[in-house]
């Protein structure tokens, strides 16, 4: 599974206390992440992640063109509102995982729920979510084509 993961900085220590806490079951895990969220979790933990631009730099759209590619399974991005306005980055990032219907928590009550779903299994790759899209489309074509 592929999980993506950023925060911002008044949020990074908060990223580090996650995933040292849940460390075991997100080394089974391929990590995706901005670079210096990234880097704070690498430094930290004992976590294997891929860094992609720093969230300011770019970093955030190629989390979103990975969502839109069915690269990412899941969100994980700690935001603080009160201290950063959005961004139109975030705001497309957001939307792309509610248009590919992937899990995305902003905060640490839902990412709490969210690795708890991982843990059980419960969570459908990005990948196999959009060969079922398929599959469906051309079932539809079939049956559109028998009459």
């Amino acid at each position: 599974m592929n999980i993506a993961l950023s925060s911002h900085d008044t949020r990074k220590e908060l990223m580090i206390a996650f995933c040292k806490a849940h460390e075991a079951l997100l080394s089974t895990h391929s990590l995706i992440a901005t670079a210096t969220t990234g880097k704070v979790i690498s430094g930290h933990t004992n976590l294997s992640v891929t860094n992609l631009l720093s969230g300011r730099q770019g970093g955030i759209q190629q989390l979103t063109t990975r969502v839109d590619f069915s690269e990412i399974d899941v969100v994980i991005f700690f935001r603080d509102n009160t201290a950063y306005p959005f961004t139109d980055d975030e705001l497309e990032l957001m939307r792309a995982c509610d248009v590919h219907n992937i899990p995305t928590a902003t905060n640490i009550s839902t990412a709490e729920v969210l690795i708890s779903a991982i843990e059980r299994g419960e969570i459908e790759t990005a990948a196999a979510k959009k060969r079922r899209r398929t599959v469906k489309k051309e079932r539809k074509v079939v049956t559109l084509r028998g009459f």
